[in-house]
């Protein structure tokens, strides 16, 4: 019984061992050298990403051909974020301050674009938007007057409106959130919602009303420079998230880069295993985390507690939709499909 019970302990560390060290990302061929940090993984089929100069690409057939589309009048646009939910339906979101911050939408696959909000305020910078479903949405400015400045949806972006941003807690000078990957907002379940923040100081806010309240938890990642702080955030399920981030000034120092929760995000524990700054993180299932950033992407089969570096490639955001659709993107039109 002994020996059969080590056999069976072998067999699973091999088997969690194999998970990283087969894991590698090819890369895609796609006919432009825009830098993308949108990525929306809808299923192993279809997948949308966004970035600059107005440009979105989509597959319908998991990569081997992709459309590149270039959204009308939106060339000087900078699509930071994508939504998509099929082969035709996806929300984009453009940064910049006053009204260089946008949403569009389309309906037939990207061949017409919808402007569905232009920001009016001149003191707003957009950085994300999430989405529950096809017909609710929430967006986000870094703050405004103290407070960060929140829109939503109910009704699929005919009309967005303004969430009363004093409902959450106010934000030190210095403290913002970084557009770096579409993923320092996010959705989880039916009507949860988190936001990570970074510069002078580092949180991690969360609302379980679809961002009418809010509540903060301290961030364990590193902040105070200015372009330090958490960049992204995934949630594996209501209780169990991971962020990552970093100086990506100094892309090389790994301390305070990654901490975990599983509470719902009320509280966060620090983490340690990458091999740097990371601006993006996903999980591809329960134990299964890969985190990517400008030096390269890491690799964890037990839950985060120990990872393994898969490259030094340069890559701005990750997404997975199950274990046979795990995506990255990067600058220069990079693509990679993990295999």
């Amino acid at each position: 019984m002994k020996s059969v019970k080590l056999s069976i302990v072998i067999v699973v560390a091999t088997f969690s061992l194999s998970a990283t060290a087969f894991s590698q990302w090819a890369k895609q061929a796609v006919n432009t050298t825009a830098s993308f940090r949108g990525l929306s993984v809808v299923s192993e089929k279809v997948v949308w990403v966004s970035g600059t100069g107005g440009t979105v690409i989509r597959t319908i057939d998991g990569g081997k051909n992709w459309n590149v589309i270039q959204v009308p009048d939106a060339a000087k646009l900078d699509f930071r974020d994508i939504e998509a939910f099929d082969a035709d339906t996806a929300y984009i979101l453009s940064i910049g301050n006053g009204d260089a911050s946008r949403i569009y939408k389309t309906t037939d696959g990207g061949e017409t674009w919808k402007l569905q909000f232009k920001n009016e305020d001149p003191k707003a910078f957009f950085d994300a938007i999430a989405c529950w479903d096809k017909a609710n949405c929430i967006a986000m400015s870094d703050p405004v007057d103290g407070h960060y400045l929140l829109i939503s949806t109910v009704n699929g972006g005919d009309k967005w409106d303004r969430i009363v941003s004093n409902q959450m807690a106010a934000a030190i000078d210095g403290e913002a959130a970084f557009a770096a990957s579409g993923t320092c907002l996010i959705t989880q379940g039916k009507t949860n919602a988190f936001i990570v923040s970074g510069g002078k100081d580092s949180h991690v806010f969360r609302s379980s009303d679809r961002g009418k309240t809010w509540t903060s938890a301290k961030s364990p990642i590193i902040s105070g420079p200015s372009g330090a702080g958490t960049f992204s955030i995934a949630m594996w399920d209501a209780k169990n998230g991971v962020i990552v981030g970093g100086n990506y000034e100094k892309p090389g120092d790994a301390g305070g880069t990654l901490g975990f929760s599983n509470d719902g995000g009320a509280t966060w524990k620090p983490g340690k295993g990458l091999s740097g700054y990371r601006s993006g993180v996903a999980f591809i299932d329960a134990k299964t985390i890969v985190a990517v950033g400008t030096n390269g992407s890491d690799m964890s089969s037990d839950g985060g507690k120990t990872w393994k570096n898969l490259d030094k490639l340069d890559y701005n955001a990750v997404q997975a939709n199950g274990k046979k659709a795990v995506w990255a993107v990067g600058p220069k039109g990079q693509v990679a499909k993990m295999k």
